[in-house]
């Protein structure tokens, strides 16, 4: 657990906005500045499902890990892109360690605020761990060696990047760099994507997403449904598919709007 005067050393830029922080406000959170508002509000004006659509994603998270570590026996997480915690919401590590408590999760992300809280990310039982990464995706490489430290690479892996490939752009080649990862882990692993829809709601998302990109420094790249499949190549996709978010496994209880979009998502096992 980072000590406290670590914690106070981290610095954040309260004027410009970042994606951790502006989802964090779409989610209800309190890690946010008036920066971050003001971004996450225009987008909004725009795509008023908005909220929903980022809440049915966490669901889609907690489902996802439940899943495979009560089905799938998985017992190591590597949660890249893992944004801010939430005091409402569960986090992989409590979600996997209570139903296996030996479960050990590696989270990555590269926004201060996170590291800020990140002391929330470090809780385990005796059984298990927990490891924090202050990391880029794109520095693949480099995070892949941090991560080992806390999870064996030797032994099945899941590999979380829920809402955070959009963030990476072409020219950036995301589809390489999710190779890399998928290639840094054994058969019986498992790759788990969330991506937002360029051809769902085309009529609204578009405008929303250039809102976000006049606003936010790092911009958002949209992908379509085929689009986001290639992330998949070669894997074994398990059923149902490549679906939206909030279709894949649903809970009876999970609240569906009339009418709601989320995005595309699948869950895939490596062969």
């Amino acid at each position: 657990m980072p000590e406290e005067n670590e914690r106070k050393a981290v610095q954040i830029d309260t004027t410009v906005s970042h994606p951790a922080r502006i989802y964090d406000y779409w989610l209800g959170g309190k890690s946010n500045f008036e920066v971050d508002r003001i971004a996450g509000e225009a987008v909004l004006a725009h795509r008023p499902g908005l909220r929903w659509s980022v809440r049915a994603n966490r669901l889609f998270l907690g489902r996802v890990v439940r899943w495979l570590t009560a089905e799938q026996g998985l017992r190591q997480f590597l949660d890249i892109g893992t944004g801010i915690p939430l005091d409402d919401s569960r986090h992989p590590h409590e979600i996997a360690q209570a139903i296996a408590p030996e479960s050990r999760v590696v989270y990555v992300d590269n926004d201060p605020i996170v590291l800020a809280h990140a002391h929330k990310l470090h809780a385990s039982t005796p059984e298990g761990a927990t490891a924090y990464i202050d990391g880029d995706l794109r520095d693949t490489d480099a995070m892949l060696a941090e991560a080992a430290k806390t999870l064996d690479f030797s032994r099945p892996v899941a590999l979380l990047l829920l809402g955070v490939l959009h963030l990476i752009n072409d020219e950036e080649d995301p589809y390489e760099i999710v190779g890399r990862l998928v290639r840094a882990v054994p058969s019986g692993s498992h790759l788990v994507i969330s991506h937002p829809a360029s051809d769902l709601l085309p009529g609204t998302q578009q405008e929303a997403s250039r809102q976000y990109n006049q606003r936010v420094a790092t911009h958002q790249t949209l992908r379509s449904r085929e689009e986001v499949a290639r992330f998949f190549a070669g894997l074994e996709l398990v059923e149902p598919g490549l679906v939206q978010w909030h279709e894949w496994r649903p809970n009876p209880a999970d609240e569906v709007p009339e009418g709601a979009m989320s995005g595309h998502s699948g869950v895939a096992r490596v062969p």
